[in-house]
Order: C-alpha cells, then structure tokens, then sequence
C-alpha cells in the first residue's frame, strides 16, 4: 500500500498516528478505522468510540468506566492480549480515541467462516487456538487483584499471523477481582455467560465457561444456543433447566466434548485455566505454544500514558 496516496482524515496530537477513511469495524458508540504509526511504520487500528445522547452524556461524568478499556490494555504486557499504544479524549467531538495494534484478518469468528465456510475448524487449529487462549486468560487471572474479561467469544478474539496467532480484545467489560471476592454486576454475552453470572455471584470461572462455549462455536462453526429464538429462552436453559447447547450434541472428538463439559462444570468444580493447560490435548511437544507460531509477535513502543488531551 502507497501511504503516501492514502488521504489522512485526522492525526493523534502528537503527530504520531494518523486516521484513514477505512472503517475495520464499527458497533452503535464505536468505528474502527485502518491507520498508521509514523514512528514505528505500521499500519494500526484507530478505535473511535463516540459519546453522543443520554448514555453518552452519563458516561461522560464518570471519566474512570471512560478510560477503562484503555488503560487496562496499555497496563498489560503479554503475547496473548491486544496492545494498546496510546489514547486520548477529544473534548470538542466527544471521542475517546484509542491506538491498538491491527489484526488484518480480524477476529476469529470471521476468520473461520472466510477459511472454513462455516463448517468448523480442524482440531489441529482448535488445539492451538484454544492453548493460546488459555494462556492468555491464565496471564489474566494471575494478576492481583485478578482480571476477568466477562466477555469472551471469538467474536472478541483476534487472528494474526496468518492463523498462527490469536489473542484477547475488547476488554470494554473487563473489571478487577480480589482473591476470595465474588463480583455482582451482569454483564456478557447470553449465550457464553455462566450461570452464576445471573446470580450475581461469580469470579473468574465464568470466563472458563465462555471458553468451553467457544471451543464449541470452533468445532461446530455454530453460535451457541443458536437453535433458542431469543434471550428469554436462552436465560431460561443456562439458568433454570441447566440445559446445554443443542450443538453439543454434534461434537464427535470426545477429548474435545469432555474438555468442553468440564468448563460447563458448575463454579465450584470447573477447572481453571491452568488446569486446562494441563490437558495432554493442549500440550504441544511438551512445550508452549509459541513454539507453533512461525512469525514472531511484532514488538511495539508504547506512547506515554494519557496527560489530558495528548498522546
């Protein structure tokens, strides 16, 4: 790509980054768009999220849930997390502007349904992947106070390295645990959330759960509970009837089902991410993952944490 013939639609205030006109990606408050870092000469995501009407106005007043995402993601440093390389609030266009590095083939949902039409993944793709997750959740509840993500999917697990590599984005729910504490706030994705999600009771397990839900959606290349017409009826099988994904069903591998009952386990038995790595169907050779990634994860200069309105 000629950057020098990309028309530049607006820059950080440094200087560094500059914003294109293509959108990646876009939701109801947020647009992601293609970008570029002049400093380190790679193409980036120029995440735009827009504060506008009554729940904007609100959020507005409460500048901790605004900076949030951000600032959690450029506070952690690991191969399986997004990076965040700098951010900024501009106050005249009520937009939180957020630099993260960019996954091309975007997120693994996408990803499977371009290479595999739908129909699922082969297991040797669904070991990897699933490894990588883990290890990425494992880095996550190893922090003190503990980090869950509370929304993880493949919808929000991004592709790089040509399939090689994924890891862990949209942290926009993520919130801090204490070891021993249970949170109360529902929030999630019906179909990956646990049930004691709904009780308002839970710690990072429920992100164990969501895991196994997206080794299903890997294997079956279906969305879970999709044969439930509503959240109604999807509230009712996780949380009253205990009844699981239709799709379950259609698992042949059973080292695969049984790893997925086991992260559907009821909280105080469902194992957590370290354990899961320990599975001999998540080891590779003995070793770790990285081994099976040919391309080596890009390294990146984080800018200076956010001073008002700079970058």
């Amino acid at each position: 790509m000629d950057y020098g013939l990309q028309k530049v639609e607006e820059k950080s205030p440094c200087g560094r980054f500059v914003r294109y006109s293509d959108v990646l990606g876009e939701g109801a408050f947020k647009e992601v768009y293609l970008g570029f870092d002049q400093v380190q000469n790679i193409e980036i995501a120029w995440n735009q999220i827009s504060f506008h009407g009554e729940d904007g106005e609100a959020l507005l007043k409460t500048p901790e849930k605004l900076f949030s995402e951000a600032v959690l993601l450029q506070s952690l440093n690991h191969e399986r997390v997004m990076k965040c390389l700098s951010y900024w609030f501009d106050s005249e266009a009520k937009t939180l502007n957020m630099i993260t590095e960019l996954f091309p083939s975007g997120s693994l949902t996408k990803y499977m349904l371009k290479s595999n039409n739908g129909t699922g993944i082969d297991l040797g793709n669904i070991k990897n992947w699933g490894r990588q997750i883990l290890e990425g959740l494992s880095f996550l509840h190893g922090q003190n106070p503990k980090i869950i993500h509370r929304d993880i999917k493949c919808d929000n697990i991004f592709v790089q390295s040509g399939g090689k590599q994924v890891k862990l984005g949209d942290f926009g729910l993520a919130i801090h645990l204490m070891e021993g504490d249970f949170a109360k706030e529902v929030k999630g994705t019906p179909q990956f959330m646990a049930p004691e999600l709904y009780d308002g009771e839970y710690n990072e397990l429920v992100d164990i759960y969501a895991f196994g839900m997206c080794l299903l959606e890997m294997v079956t290349g279906e969305y879970p509970y999709r044969e439930c017409n509503n959240q109604g009826q999807i509230l009712r099988k996780v949380y009253i009837t205990g009844e699981k994904p239709a799709f379950l069903g259609k698992v042949k591998d059973s080292r695969v089902k049984d790893i997925i009952e086991k992260c559907l386990l009821p909280m105080s038995v469902r194992p957590s991410a370290e354990e899961l790595l320990e599975d001999p169907f998540f080891v590779y050779n003995g070793g770790s993952s990285t081994m099976e990634a040919c391309a080596p994860t890009a390294s990146f200069v984080v800018s200076h944490p956010f001073r008002g309105i700079k970058c």
